[in-house]
């Protein structure tokens, strides 16, 4: 029996990460202003569709995606600009089968102005044809895959959240420069998010020194026993692990590497989402000290973050993800785009979101696009008890990162 009920932000963390995995019929319901509006003149109803995971095993996501939206709404008076604004709420659901229909729905039968969200890359990806024909925008919130940005992204598909090569980069970067150079362990599980991921912090930390002694990728979604891999990262002679996991893996590898007794002598990296949302208290004690970067905390010092931590509090009892804080700012870029009576054609406001210039008041810091995806500053996180509450505590701003070329 495990003794820790699956709360709605326990289940969270056990969601995180740039989900590339599989997308349940889409139901729609609706929040938000009503009726009437689009073109050119300015004034109506925008209508956006959030797509987001209300059923299956990323639920818990969803909820935090919508609270994000909604936090913007009730704090700006429900419009954008000087139109109203209409939520027409779909089901994402677990894979592409069920994300692409719930994308197709709100665009054909609800008639939405712009969809926003998305846990999924696959489904991200599958939807770039239907976007382009309706010359609809899509702001995806989550889905971190390369390509959704990359060198086949359609002018209607725009990002606020991250990929995945610019989270581990960072971190290929800061370990070269750290005296880590003779030796890291790489380790991540054999899907398309862990490949991406492995594949940009070998770049980087390759070309800043560094020698990667040892790499191997795990049976995603059925290793339980970490045992023989951690032989090897002992054996390897590295003097430090890096690692993709997110959700009940990284529960586990955290526990099983600390168990192992490699924490003290051969210390701990990862991506952010190793230790983010509520896996970290599920890891307890034995995620003391793990170093992560990510492109967000609620434990940033800035004016605009303290704003939404104690407002998202307030509303809900527990602090944001970054996934709440994502769709959040997605909510913050399409008012700035819709300033001056924007029309609600893709075109239109691709090319509003393209001239916005710098998003100086989101949680995660000021923040660009480019190539329709954010330049944004990555923080090195180190996992620290603070009055008894495990958090990632921010130790070093990394500067603006990119997206990274692909590899």
């Amino acid at each position: 029996m495990d003794p820790h009920p699956l709360t709605r932000r326990r289940l969270l963390g056990l969601f995180g990460a740039a989900a590339t995995v599989p997308v349940l019929s889409a139901c729609g319901s609706s929040v938000g202003g009503s009726g009437g509006g689009g073109g050119s003149e300015g004034g109506g109803t925008i209508k956006v569709g959030l797509v987001v995971p209300q059923s299956g095993v990323y639920a818990a996501l969803g909820t935090d995606m919508q609270r994000g939206w909604q936090l913007w709404l009730d704090q700006n008076g429900g419009r954008f600009g000087d139109r109203a604004v209409e939520t027409v709420v779909a089901d994402e659901g677990e894979t592409p089968q069920t994300g692409v229909p719930a994308v197709q729905k709100v665009l054909q039968s609800d008639g939405v102005d712009v969809v926003v969200g998305l846990v999924n890359s696959a489904t991200a990806l599958g939807v770039r044809d239907a976007m382009a024909e309706a010359r609809k925008l899509l702001i995806v919130t989550n889905a971190g895959a390369e390509d959704v940005t990359g060198s086949g992204r359609t002018p209607y598909i725009w990002r606020t959240s991250f990929t995945n090569g610019q989270i581990s980069a960072a971190m290929g970067t800061y370990l070269a420069e750290s005296g880590f150079s003779e030796g890291v362990y790489a380790i991540a599980p054999d899907y398309a998010a862990g490949t991406e991921v492995i594949e940009h912090f070998k770049r980087t930390f390759e070309a800043g020194g560094g020698q990667v002694v040892g790499e191997v990728k795990t049976p995603f979604g059925t290793t339980s026993d970490y045992q023989p891999f951690l032989t090897a990262i002992q054996d390897s002679g590295a003097r430090a692990t890096f690692c993709f996991f997110s959700g009940s893996e990284a529960i586990t590898f955290v526990r099983q590497y600390a168990q192992f007794g490699l924490a003290g002598s051969i210390p701990l990296y990862g991506s952010g989402f190793l230790t983010e949302g509520n896996v970290l208290p599920e890891q307890g004690d034995a995620a003391l000290g793990v170093q992560n970067t990510l492109h967000y905390s609620d434990q940033l010092d800035n004016p605009a973050n303290r704003a939404f931590v104690d407002a998202y509090t307030t509303a809900h009892g527990e602090a944001p993800s970054c996934f709440s804080m994502a769709t959040y700012d997605a909510a913050n870029v399409l008012n700035r785009a819709l300033q001056g009576g924007t029309a609600l054609d893709g075109d239109a406001l691709a090319a509003a979101l393209d001239g916005i210039g710098t998003v100086d008041d989101s949680p995660r810091g000021p923040w660009t696009f480019e190539n329709q995806t954010p330049r944004q500053n990555i923080y090195l996180r180190r996992v620290e008890d603070v009055n008894g509450q495990l958090v990632n505590a921010v130790v070093q701003d990394l500067g603006p990162q990119s997206q990274p070329p692909a590899v």
